[in-house]
C-alpha cells in the first residue's frame, strides 16, 4: 500500500481579462483625493475662521448618513468605507460660501447622495457629479443665500508673517482686507474699474490670487494649494493631464480673445485664478465615473467644459460657470468615448488576386456563410426530392428495349430516361390487357 502523502493541489482559476493588477483600490484613491484637499481646507479655516470646519464636518456627516440610509432602503450593501461619501461631502462644502446656513449642506447632501448617486445605482453608475448637482440645486433653490453669504477674509495683520508677505507681494497695506464680494461677482456686476479698486492690479494681484487671499467659496481660494494637490494626483497617476490642461487652456484662450473690451484684450491668467476653475479642473471634471476614459475624448471633454465656462461667465446670468459647464458636459462622456473608440488591431491578409482582406470583409464572409447554411438549398426542396425518386424508379424498371410496348429501336433512348412516368403507365396498361 502506498502511504506517500500527495501534495495538495490548488484549484485552477480562470478569470476574464484584464489580467494586469495593481495595488490601487477605490478606497485608496478616494481617501488620497480627500487628503489632497486638506491643505486647501486648512488655509480656508485660517482665512475665514472655524465656521468653515464646522460646515465641512456637517456636510461630510450628512452625506455619509444619507448614503447609508439610501443603501439600507434600497437593500444594498452599505459601503461607507470606500470614502466616496466623505469625498462628496468635502467637495460639496468646498463649493459653498463660508457664511451659508448649516441647513444648506444637509439639503445638498440629500440631493447629492439620493438623486445624484444612489437613484442611478450607486458608485460607478451616476451620470452627473453629485457634489455639483447639489450645488446647482441649492443655487436655484436658495439664490440669495448662495450669492451673498460671503465672509471677508481675515485681515493680513492677524495672519502674522504670512500676512505681511502677502501684503508686500500685493502692494497694499497690511491693515487692509479685501472686500467680501467675490472677484468674478465684482467684475461681472461693477466692471473692471471696481475690480481694480477692490483687488488691485499688476503682478501682485496674480500672486495674491494664486496664494488664495481673496473672498470666495470655501475650497476655491488658494490656487497654489489646489494645484499642489492636483499635481500629486497626476504624479500618482490617479488622473491624467488631458482634462485639466485642456479645460484651463480653453478658459485662458477664450478669455484672452473675448474677455476684454476689445478682441484679444482679456486677462487669461486672472480667469484661471478666479472662481472654481482650478478646483473644477483637477477635482471635479476628472471624476472617474462622469469623465471619459479615452485620451482624445478627455481633451475634447475638457475643451467643451472650458468653452461653456467662458460662455456663462461672459454672457450668462451667473458670474461663475464651472459648475454648470461640468454638469452639461457630464452626459457626453460616454458619447465621446464611443466616437473616439480605438479600433481593434487585426492584420490585413493579401489574397491571390492582390486584394486586401480586411477584418470587416472576413466578418461579412462569415455572416454570409452562416445565412446560406441556415437557408434551405435547392437540393433540399420537395421538387428536387421527387426528381430523385423518379430517377430511382426509372432505373429499377426494365428499359424500353425489353418491354412489349416499347417503340422502335430507332427512337432515342433518352426519352424513356427523361420520362420515367411513361414507362410506369405502359406497364400498367399491359397488365390490365393480360387480365
Amino acid at each position: 500500500m502506498d502511504n506517500t502523502v500527495k501534495p495538495e493541489t490548488k484549484p485552477f482559476v480562470v478569470s476574464i481579462s484584464p489580467h494586469v493588477r495593481k495595488k490601487e483600490s477605490v478606497p485608496k484613491i478616494m481617501w488620497t483625493v480627500v487628503l489632497c484637499l486638506m491643505p486647501a481646507l486648512i488655509f480656508s479655516i485660517v482665512l475665514f475662521g472655524w465656521r468653515v470646519l464646522a460646515l465641512v464636518l456637517v456636510s461630510v456627516a450628512a452625506c455619509t448618513i444619507m448614503e447609508a440610509l439610501c443603501q439600507k432602503a434600497l437593500k444594498r450593501k452599505v459601503t461607507l468605507g470606500d470614502g466616496s461619501a466623505v469625498l462628496t461631502g468635502v467637495l460639496l462644502a468646498f463649493v459653498l460660501p463660508p457664511g451659508v446656513s448649516f441647513s444648506l449642506p444637509v439639503l445638498g447632501a440629500v440631493m447629492a447622495m439620493f438623486l445624484g448617486k444612489q437613484i442611478f445605482g450607486g458608485l460607478g453608475y451616476n451620470i452627473f457629479n453629485p457634489a455639483l448637482l447639489a450645488r446647482a440645486f441649492l443655487m436655484v433653490t436658495f439664490p440669495v443665500a448662495m450669492t451673498s453669504a460671503w465672509i471677508m477674509p481675515t485681515p493680513l495683520t492677524e495672519l502674522g508673517a504670512a500676512g505681511h508677505w502677502i501684503a508686500a507681494l500685493n502692494g497694499m497695506p497690511a491693515v487692509d482686507a479685501v472686500t467680501a464680494a467675490t472677484p468674478l461677482g465684482t467684475l461681472s456686476e461693477h466692471g473692471v474699474q471696481a475690480f481694480r479698486q477692490n483687488f488691485g492690479s499688476g503682478t501682485g494681484l496674480y500672486t495674491s490670487f494664486f496664494a488664495g487671499y481673496k473672498p470666495g467659496c470655501i475650497g476655491e481660494t488658494s490656487g497654489f494649494l489646489l494645484l499642489l494637490g492636483g499635481l500629486f494626483l497626476m504624479f500618482k497617476r490617479y488622473i491624467s493631464w488631458h482634462i485639466p490642461v485642456s479645460m484651463l487652456g480653453t478658459i485662458a484662450l477664450l478669455t484672452w480673445i473675448f474677455g476684454g473690451e476689445t478682441l484679444f484684450s482679456g486677462d487669461p491668467l486672472l480667469a484661471v485664478l478666479s472662481g472654481g476653475a482650478i478646483l473644477g479642473a483637477f477635482f471635479m471634471a476628472t471624476d472617474y465615473v462622469t469623465s471619459p476614459s479615452n485620451k482624445m475624448s478627455q481633451l475634447v471633454y475638457g475643451m467643451a467644459i472650458g468653452a461653456l465656462t467662458v460662455l456663462i461667465r461672459l454672457k450668462g446670468g451667473y458670474p461663475e460657470g464651472v459648475c454648470y459647464a461640468i454638469l452639461l458636459v457630464n452626459p457626453l462622456s460616454t458619447v465621446l468615448d464611443e466616437w473616439f473608440k480605438r479600433k481593434r488591431f487585426s492584420p490585413e491578409v493579401v489574397k491571390k488576386d492582390g486584394k486586401k482582406d480586411t477584418p470587416q470583409d472576413s466578418v461579412k464572409a462569415v455572416e454570409t456563410k452562416k445565412e446560406s447554411a441556415a437557408k434551405p438549398s435547392e437540393t433540399d426542396t420537395p421538387s428536387s426530392t421527387l426528381k430523385e425518386v423518379s430517377s430511382t424508379e426509372s432505373a429499377a424498371k426494365p428499359s424500353d428495349a425489353s418491354s412489349p410496348s416499347s417503340t422502335s429501336k430507332d427512337e432515342a433512348p433518352t426519352e424513356s430516361a427523361a420520362k420515367p412516368t411513361d414507362v410506369i403507365h405502359d406497364s400498367k396498361k399491359e397488365a390490365e390487357n393480360n387480365e
